[in-house]
C-alpha cells in the first residue's frame, strides 16, 4: 500500500478523539452538560469579542473548532501495557512529551509517573498517561497487585494486530484506522463498571492510596477525565457553579459580569491569536480595535451574564438535578490576571455504582469515586526563568491560601486580591512577558520590515518588533501542570498525599519510563526553545541580517540545571 493510500493521522485523530468524547458523554451525562454550558459561555465570549472588533464572527463549527480540543487523562497498571498505549498513540500521531513524577509534588504525591501523548506541530489533543508504581508499596501489597495486574488484557488481539500493522507499513488504512479506533472506545477506553478483589481496593482506598485501587483493580484504561478548552475559566465556574446549585442567581451574575469585564480589558491581538489559532493571523489583524469603553463592555457583559443565568435556569441545564458531588472550590495555576501556562478547574469525581468480582468468586456491590469534570484555559509557554518565577508566585499563592482558610467561600473576591497579590511579580502583557525573558515567542518579518531590508540597523529583536519589522507571537503551552494535576487529583479524591510503603523510597527517572516506552521522551523546554531560535533565524534570513548577531542572551538558552528537572 502506498502512503497516499493511507489514513491522514491527523484526522484519525480528530476522530478518535471526538469518538471518545462521545462515549464518555454516554458514561457521563454531566459531562455532555458541561460542554453545553462551555458552549454557551464561549459563545458569549465571541459575541463580547465582536463588539470589541468590529467584523469579528465565528460560526458554531468554527467555535466547535476552536473549543473542541480536548486532553483526556488514563492510569496504566504494567510497563508491558504503557508500551502498547505509547505504540497505540503512535499511530494517531501522539508522542510522548515530558516526564511527570508525582511522587515527588509534596503533599500532594502520588504512586505514579507519567508522559503527556501529543503531536509535535498541531497539539490539539493530549492524554496524561500515569504508570502505577508497585515498588512504591511494601512487598505483600506490591505482590498482591501485580498478582492481581497479570492476567489483565486490555489490548485485544485485534488491536495489536493493527498496531503492528501501522508500524511496520507506515500508516492504516481508513478501515484499518477507523478499527482501531473502535478498539480505544470499545475496549481500551471504555468504562465497564467491573473491578475485582474488593478486599485489596478497600486496603488501598483506607490508607489513602485510591488512584492505585483504581489502577490496580479496574479491567480497563477508563478515561478519568476528558477536558474541553474554554475561553473564560471564570465566566465558565461561575456558570457550572450556579448551573449546580452553589451560587445563587444574583451571585452569578456579580461574578459572570466581572469575569467578562475582565477579559474585555485583556483581550488584546496578542491575546486573540493566542485564543483563535485556527484563524488565519491576517484575519484578526485585520480587525479594526474599540476600546471597551467605545464598545459598551459595561452593559455587554451585563446584559450577557442575565441571558446566561436565563439560559441556565432551563431544565436541561438545571444540573443540580442530576447526581453530581459539586464544583471545585478554587481554580489551579495563575491568578486569572496572569497569562502564563494553564489555569484549571473541575466538576468532582461522581460516586458510580461498580461490581468487584473477588478472588473466591463471589460479587461485591458497591461505589466507586474517581472520574471527574476538568476543564482548562491555556495560556503562554514560560522559559526556565519564567517557570522559576512561577514556582515562586505559587508558592506565595498557596500561602495566602493556607493563612486563610476557607476564605474562597466567605469572600471571594478577598480570595482573588490574595492571589493576584501573589503573581503581580508576574508582567500582564504579551511584550512585557517576552521583553523580561519569561516566555517563548515566534517571530516573523512583517512587510515593513522586508521594504527595509538593507537599511536596518540593529540586532534586537525586541527592537525589531517595537520598530515595525518584526511580529512576535507567544507560543502557547501545550502541556501540564504536575502540581495543578496533583490538586485536581486531591481535591477529587478527598486525599493529600501518600508516602510510600516500601523500606526504602524508591526514585524515578525519565530514563526509566523511556526505557518502559521503548523510546525517547520529548523535553518540550528544548522543543520551544528551538521553535523560538528557528523562527529568530528566519526572521533574521528575511530581513537580511547576519544569523551571528543573534546573543546567546536573545534565544534565552536553557541552563543545564533547568533541562534537567
Amino acid at each position: 500500500m502506498s502512503a497516499t493510500q493511507f489514513a491522514s493521522r491527523t484526522k484519525m485523530q480528530h476522530s478518535l478523539f471526538a469518538e471518545l468524547s462521545s462515549m464518555f458523554g454516554k458514561e457521563v451525562p454531566l459531562y455532555d452538560k458541561s460542554l453545553l454550558v462551555n458552549h454557551l459561555c464561549n459563545r458569549a465570549v465571541c459575541n463580547l469579542l465582536a463588539a470589541l472588533y468590529p467584523g469579528f464572527a465565528l460560526t458554531d463549527a468554527q467555535l466547535d473548532a476552536t473549543s473542541g480540543e480536548r486532553h483526556g487523562a488514563i492510569r496504566i497498571g504494567r510497563d508491558d501495557e504503557y508500551r502498547w498505549i505509547g505504540r497505540f498513540f503512535a499511530q494517531f500521531d501522539l508522542e510522548p512529551h515530558n516526564f511527570y513524577d508525582m511522587t515527588s509534588v509534596g503533599a500532594k504525591s502520588q504512586p505514579i509517573i507519567a508522559t503527556a501523548f501529543r503531536s509535535r506541530a498541531l497539539p490539539d489533543h493530549r492524554v496524561f498517561t500515569s504508570l502505577l508504581r508497585t515498588d512504591w508499596f511494601d512487598p505483600e501489597t506490591r505482590a498482591r497487585i501485580e498478582a492481581l495486574l497479570a492476567p489483565r488484557q486490555v489490548f485485544s488481539d485485534r488491536a495489536k494486530e493493527l498496531i503492528i500493522k501501522g508500524e511496520s507499513q507506515g500508516g492504516l488504512s481508513e478501515p484499518d484506522a477507523q478499527a482501531l479506533i473502535t478498539e480505544g472506545t470499545t475496549r481500551i477506553f471504555k468504562w465497564t463498571g467491573q473491578a475485582r478483589d474488593h478486599a485489596l481496593y478497600k486496603q488501598l482506598s483506607d490508607v489513602g492510596f485510591k488512584i492505585a485501587a483504581d489502577i490496580a483493580c479496574f479491567q480497563s484504561h477508563h478515561l478519568n477525565h476528558l477536558t474541553p478548552n474554554t475561553l473564560c475559566m471564570d465566566l465558565y465556574t461561575s456558570s457550572m457553579k450556579h448551573a449546580m446549585g452553589e451560587l445563587t442567581r444574583e451571585q452569578f451574575i456579580a461574578r459572570a459580569t466581572t469575569a467578562l469585564l475582565r477579559l474585555a480589558h485583556q483581550a488584546s491581538r496578542d491575546w486573540m491569536r493566542l485564543h483563535f489559532k485556527n484563524l488565519p493571523q491576517t484575519q484578526l489583524d485585520a480587525l479594526p480595535q474599540r476600546t471597551p469603553a467605545q464598545a459598551g463592555a459595561d452593559a455587554l457583559a451585563a446584559t450577557a451574564a442575565a441571558t446566561i443565568a436565563q439560559r441556565l435556569a432551563k431544565p436541561d441545564l438545571r444540573l443540580g438535578d442530576l447526581k453530581h458531588s459539586g464544583f471545585k472550590d478554587t481554580t489551579e495555576g495563575p491568578a486569572t490576571d496572569t497569562p502564563v501556562l494553564l489555569r484549571q478547574d473541575s466538576y468532582k469525581a461522581l460516586t458510580e455504582a461498580v461490581t468487584f468480582t473477588n478472588p473466591d468468586a463471589t460479587t461485591t456491590s458497591t461505589t466507586h469515586t474517581a472520574r471527574f469534570g476538568e476543564i482548562e484555559q491555556r495560556f503562554y509557554a514560560t522559559t526556565p526563568k519564567g517557570r522559576e518565577l512561577y514556582d515562586q508566585a505559587l508558592a506565595a499563592a498557596e500561602q495566602n491560601t493556607a493563612a486563610h482558610p476557607g476564605l474562597a467561600q466567605r469572600d471571594f473576591t478577598a480570595y482573588e486580591a490574595l492571589s493576584a497579590k501573589a503573581f503581580a511579580p508576574f508582567p500582564k502583557t504579551l511584550t512585557e512577558l517576552l521583553d523580561a525573558g519569561l516566555v517563548w515567542g515566534l517571530y516573523s518579518a512583517t512587510p515593513a520590515g522586508l521594504a527595509a531590508k538593507g537599511t536596518i540597523t540593529t540586532t534586537d529583536p525586541r527592537e525589531l518588533v517595537r520598530l515595525g519589522y518584526a511580529r512576535a507571537e507567544g507560543q502557547r503551552y501545550e502541556d501540564f501542570l504536575p502540581v495543578s494535576a496533583a490538586g485536581i487529583f486531591a481535591s477529587n479524591l478527598s486525599q493529600y498525599g501518600t508516602k510510600s510503603t516500601a523500606a526504602t523510597r524508591p526514585t524515578y527517572t525519565k530514563a526509566m519510563l523511556e526505557a518502559v516506552l521503548g523510546r525517547p521522551i520529548i523535553d518540550t523546554d528544548h522543543a520551544y526553545a528551538a521553535a523560538q531560535e528557528t523562527s529568530l533565524k528566519e526572521t533574521f534570513l528575511a530581513l537580511g541580517l547576519a544569523l551571528n548577531s543573534l546573543s546567546a542572551a536573545q534565544l534565552q538558552p536553557i541552563p543545564a540545571t533547568a533541562a534537567a528537572k
